[in-house]
């Protein structure tokens, strides 16, 4: 099949090119930037409609915010949408700053509308490739945006210095008001439509309706090295991405280096980036850039359409007027190919060996996976329009989150208040079971609760976390707020405690504040909980986390100040 685009070749068209960046902004060490974030409703036309998406100063995807490690971000927010809104900095460790991570009724009550809030934090000992995005509801759909760190001022890359550098935002895109269409799955239990298309950097490309005009164009000359900061930003779906005819070498994926290694196909979990170098040694001409849904459930709805931006040549010839150039166009991965998605994860490494928690204090097994509510009578029928007349849940250890409404879980836990929240979230399953096997229909149904696990402040954490196949197996993008962890394992079925430590790297294993839990499959990660507060963790599938996929992990202030959670700012948003 051909596929073809209007002709917008770099000498004729520069105003609609993503330019690179190829310097910071920042000129201080250390710096503090200040921000104005109006969280607003924009008329965006996408896919032949216009739409009022809910945006960040009007831009989609929102505005990049490029620092260096050890500047601080000092950022106001002034909610003029008609939803409550919440900011998450993705990937930051906020050391004592709980209070600025930004999940609703975790760390804060959400910025109501016609409200603000200032986020403040420093960026501690962290380079590399972050983003942020709201945490309330579904507005993370169109209210997001990079956020890059740079090295020190007399510090360099621990790799070859890119000519240039861009951010690639992959997103997802509906055709209706994401916030309508959440509601929708909630008030009747059922699973929500897929989107309607994927984006890069905002658009999608010239597959789709009334998108050819605006296709995405990256301009670079040949014979160069830039670099790729690659952004999953799309809310329910895993992707697959690559380049044609240019290998890429990963060197650093959530805002840590990695040791290099060359593919030819990423695979990114929502929230997670990978940072690549790609050689322009290919002859002069244009390349697509494109990605595709990696989908490890069977039997579930997906979107299966491509996204495209174009990578051009800036020598290469122009066409005679009114011919149509067709990019060269790029092998991409079966929807369904967990092999690729299993060896793009298993060549991540650290670049030299690391300090990997061994003396173990917190010995932690968390089953996580998909469920059924069974509905009770009261509930109509309208209600339970799940399989066979149930509503879709999730859960971590039989505990389906249940997120408070009146107070955050961060206030409770710091002002005394009781009620909020247990701290009775189980640190093993309290069932044993085929985890990935043919598990029986009696252990469907979890227990809702407001449950966290307390960690005493320098506690060596070993987390296994184990999918299950409840429901339906599926690879789950688990997220851990305020911490980076190494993962030491990843398998497939049952791990077995007995066989499966002789798996673990525990020498150079990669740094992540994402990790996907394989398909029907499990992971061991590591950490040391040395950030005070109350700390979220979720699978980063967005309607997962509306189903209750995610507990919270309270840990202890330790001694003195510079252990201790900072005390909470004045203009902490009310409930």
């Amino acid at each position: 099949m051909e596929f073809y685009i209007s002709v917008k070749p770099w000498c004729f068209f520069l105003g609609l090119l993503l330019l690179f960046a190829s310097e910071p902004v920042s000129l201080a060490n250390p710096e503090t930037h200040y921000h104005d974030f109006v969280v607003q409703a924009t008329p965006v036309k996408r896919l032949c409609k216009t739409h009022n998406i809910i945006t960040v100063n009007g831009q989609y995807p929102g505005p990049t915010l490029e620092v260096r490690n050890g500047d601080t971000l000092v950022i106001n927010v002034v909610n003029r949408a008609r939803y409550n809104v919440t900011l998450h900095w993705h990937g930051i460790r906020q050391m004592r700053t709980g209070w600025a991570d930004g999940p609703e009724f975790v760390t804060q009550c959400p910025i109501q509308p016609g409200g603000r809030y200032t986020y403040r934090f420093t960026i501690e000992g962290q380079e590399g490739t972050l983003w942020w995005h709201a945490h309330s509801s579904w507005l993370r759909a169109t209210v997001y945006g990079a956020l890059i760190i740079y090295p020190r001022l007399g510090s360099s890359y621990p790799f070859t210095k890119p000519r240039r550098e861009a951010p690639i935002l992959l997103g997802e895109w509906w055709d209706a008001n994401p916030i309508d269409v959440v509601r929708q799955a909630t008030r009747t239990g059922a699973a929500p439509n897929v989107s309607d298309a994927y984006t890069i950097n905002g658009q999608p490309g010239d597959l789709y309706n009334c998108s050819a005009q605006d296709t995405v164009i990256i301009p670079v000359d040949s014979g160069e090295t830039n670099l790729l900061r690659v952004i999953n930003a799309a809310l329910n779906q895993e992707l697959f991405f690559t380049v044609a005819n240019h290998q890429m070498t990963v060197v650093a994926a959530d805002a840590s280096y990695t040791k290099p290694f060359t593919t030819s196909v990423l695979m990114l979990g929502p929230g997670q980036t990978t940072d690549v170098l790609i050689n322009t040694n290919q002859p002069p001409g244009r390349y697509y850039i494109a990605a595709r849904a990696y989908q490890s459930a069977q039997n579930a709805a997906f979107d299966n359409t491509t996204p495209t931006a174009i990578l051009e040549y800036k020598s290469a010839p122009c066409p005679k007027k009114g011919l149509s150039v067709q990019p060269v166009f790029p092998l991409l991965p079966a929807y369904n190919d967990t092999p690729t998605a299993t060896a793009f994860a298993a060549g991540l490494k650290s670049p030299s060996k690391v300090d990997v928690p061994t003396d173990i204090d917190e010995n932690l097994f968390f089953t996580v996976g998909l469920g059924l509510f069974n509905c009770p009578p009261r509930f109509s029928r309208s209600r339970c329009q799940g399989p066979n007349g149930t509503r879709f849940t999730a859960s971590m250890n039989n505990v389906s989150f249940v997120l408070p409404s009146n107070f955050s879980i961060l206030q409770a836990y710091q002002q005394g208040i009781p009620g909020v929240y247990t701290t009775d979230f189980p640190a093993v399953p309290p069932v044993q079971f085929d985890y990935t096997g043919n598990v029986s229909r009696a252990l469907w149904q979890p227990v809702p609760g407001t449950k966290v696990y307390k960690l005493k402040f320098g506690s060596r954490v070993q987390l296994v976390l184990q999918g299950t196949s409840i429901f339906s197996a599926e690879n789950h993008p688990i997220h851990i707020h305020g911490y980076d962890f190494y993962i030491v394992a990843e398998g497939f079925g049952n791990f077995n405690p007995q066989t499966d430590t002789a798996k673990f790297n525990l020498v150079d294993p990669p740094m992540r504040n994402t990790v996907a839990v394989p398909v029907n499959g499990w992971a061991v990660i590591r950490f040391v909980a040395d950030n005070p507060g109350v700390w979220l963790m979720h699978c980063h599938l967005d309607i997962h986390i509306t189903w209750g996929l995610a507990m919270a992990f309270l840990v202890e202030n330790g001694v003195g100040e510079l252990q201790s959670l900072e005390p909470p700012p004045a203009d902490l948003p009310p409930c």
